[in-house]
This record gives structure tokens, sequence and C-alpha cells, in this order.
């Protein structure tokens, strides 16, 4: 029995003195592949500039690691992946939490630090900025233009868009918040933007809304949109905002026509040519709010928040026109009478009047040599 049990004690040292052995070499193999991953930081002096380094989507970790020794932000892509493998298996960090994109990485960071950054995807960002008042088809040209938005819906109709969008046979006109947008260059869509600025615009659409005057001559959230656009498009100024609407609020109380120059602008499309005549006034579109009574069918631009804000909370006033006051302010006269309407538009033709005879004799003064 004393032989049995000696046998088994010595093939337990045995077994145990080979997992010591193992766990050392595995402990040291560790080691050494940490002191190498810590090598294979660049040293702060081989580059100095912050530099520019993309991950293409779907990049498997080898080829992402290869392309960091490369530019020369490690040094050793073999030893980091490897200790990767070795030490860091089942982490984000080993290639599928990789995020695509553009970023910028200081030589002689760490490399984990520089992986790190790569998986949470800390992308250098770029900017699009859509103003308010302008069109749904200029903000598509202006996302067409921009070369590091990936490109997707060029030969989509605004109708297939707006499906996509989940909005059904909504127009695209007005539903999309003029602001600005920040994106991850060469791996955002242009849809994915589409898909924020809708968001927005619902969100402001829905706030103004449930924060409005009581008793506006307005019964959906969508007559409100299609006049803010109105609004936004009558005035840049800010502070004006607020009268104009309660100008159009007070002639949808009474049932005049909104008679609004940017409505029979919209609705002459490519036949504007940077001036409306009396005719352009008279010859009726759906849009025509000389000839038609009411709000046209659709918003005619993209209304910001503020505008949207402005039109569900308008300035009383008794007011029912206005007129430029030609002075380049961008203001205007609001008048609550015809009569006082007529000499405040006597008042803009006069001033206009002066404007060009000043400018045709600044243009016939001879220069100095």
């Amino acid at each position: 029995n004393w032989q049995h049990g000696w046998k088994r004690l010595r093939t337990r040292s045995a077994v145990l003195t080979t997992g010591a052995v193992l766990l050392i070499a595995a402990l040291a193999g560790a080691g050494w592949l940490w002191r190498s991953v810590q090598q294979s930081a660049v040293q702060s002096g081989a580059a100095s500039t912050m530099q520019q380094f993309d991950v293409a989507s779907g990049s498997s970790l080898r080829a992402v690691l290869r392309k960091l020794e490369q530019q020369k932000l490690i040094a050793n892509a073999r030893y980091l992946e490897w200790y990767l493998r070795c030490c860091q298996r089942g982490t984000s960090i080993t290639g599928a939490g990789i995020k695509a994109g553009r970023y910028r990485i200081v030589p002689g960071q760490p490399p984990l630090a520089i992986l790190r950054q790569l998986v949470e995807g800390r992308v250098v960002l770029e900017q699009i900025t859509i103003p308010e008042g302008w069109s749904f088809g200029q903000m598509r040209a202006q996302l067409a233009k921009r070369s590091n938005i990936v490109q997707t819906i060029s030969g989509h109709t605004d109708a297939q868009l707006m499906q996509s969008l989940g909005a059904g046979d909504i127009a695209a006109e007005g539903r999309f918040a003029p602001d600005t947008y920040s994106f991850a260059p060469d791996v955002t869509t242009d849809m994915q933007i589409l898909r924020m600025a809708f968001a927005a615009q619902q969100r402001n659409l829905r706030e103004a809304w449930e924060s409005r005057q009581a008793e506006l001559p307005l019964t959906t959230a969508d007559e409100a949109l299609t006049l803010a656009s109105i609004v936004e498009k009558e005035t840049g100024l800010a502070s004006e905002r607020a009268r104009v609407a309660g100008v159009y609020i007070n002639r949808l109380r009474i049932g005049m026509r909104l008679q609004s120059d940017p409505t029979v602008i919209y609705g002459m499309g490519e036949r504007y040519r940077g001036n409306i005549s009396r005719r352009d006034l008279t010859t009726d579109t759906v849009f025509n709010t000389y000839t038609r009574t009411g709000l046209p069918p659709t918003p005619i631009a993209l209304p910001g928040r503020d505008a949207i804000v402005a039109t569900l909370n308008p300035e009383k006033t008794d007011a029912i026109f206005f007129v430029a006051t030609g002075d380049g302010s961008g203001g205007h006269y609001f008048s609550a009478t015809y009569a006082e309407h007529n000499r405040a538009l006597q008042r803009y033709l006069a001033r206009l009047r002066t404007r060009s005879l000043e400018e045709a004799a600044a243009e016939a003064t001879p220069t100095t040599p």
C-alpha cells in the first residue's frame, strides 16, 4: 500500500510540477508579448505630427494592424496581433469591434490606446450646413456635392425617399430641418443625414405644435409647417418672424388671400429667373396665393425651428399688410389698412428709384487712374 501511495504522490507531484512549469512559461510568454506590445509603440521622435488614418468598412484586425505599421503608427503589427489573440480573446478589441471611419492619431501613442480609439469609434467628424429657407431640391444638391458623403440616393425620386423614411405619401418639401450636421467622412451616407434631418424636423414640429397658441386658424401641424415655410421665406430678420406670422394668421382668419411672392416663385419652378412680373402673379398654379385662397398644398421651403415656433406663437397685431422698407436692412413696414400700406409701398418704390439713380451715377463716374 505504501508503494502504491508513493507512486500516486510522485504522479501528483509530477503533474503539479508540469503545471507550474507550463504556468510559468505562459506567464513568461505573456510577459514577453506585453513587452513586445509596449515596444511596438513608435517613438515620439519618429513622427511628431498627427496623422490621418482611415479604416474601411469590413476591415479585418490583421489589415488594420498592417496599415498602422505601414503608416509608422505602430512598430510591429505581428507582435501586437499575437498579444491580442492570446491575451485579449473575446474582447471587442480583437477586430469585430473596430469601427470604420477616419481617425487622427498621434504617433507615439501606446498601441492599445490607438486600438481603443478605433474600437470606440472616435472618428474625425466633418459638417454640412443646410440653411434655413432652402428647398429640399437644394438640400439634395448640397448632399450630392460632398465627395466625402457616401452617395446612395441619386437615382431615387423624392417620393421614393419619403417611402424609405416611412413617411408614406407625404411630400418631401419642408420635412427636413435646416441645420448643421456632423458626419463621419467616407462612412456616413446621404440617406443617414436625411434621416437625421427628417427626425429633427418631426421633433421641431411636434414640440411647437404642443405649445401653440390657442384658437389659431390652423387645424393640423402640417398646415403649420406649410405656413412656417412661407414665414421663413418672407423675412430674413429673426425679430420679424412672429409679426409676419401674425399678418398671415390675420389673413387666414378673415379669409383674405395670403398673396405671398415666395409661393408664386415656388410654383414657377425652373421658369423663375430672378424676377416676377404681374403676369406671373396672375398666372394660376396650385402654389399661387394671389389667385387661390388659403394655404398652398405643401410647404415651399425648409423652415427652421424658430420659424415654426413663431408661426404657432404669432405676434398679436392688427396688421394685414407688409412691404419691404428697401433700406437694405431686410425689414418691412407693417400696416393695418390698405391706405397705410399703399403709402408704405410708395416709400419703398421711391427708395428703389433713388438707389437706382445712385447706382447709375456711380457707374457713370469715371475712376481716377
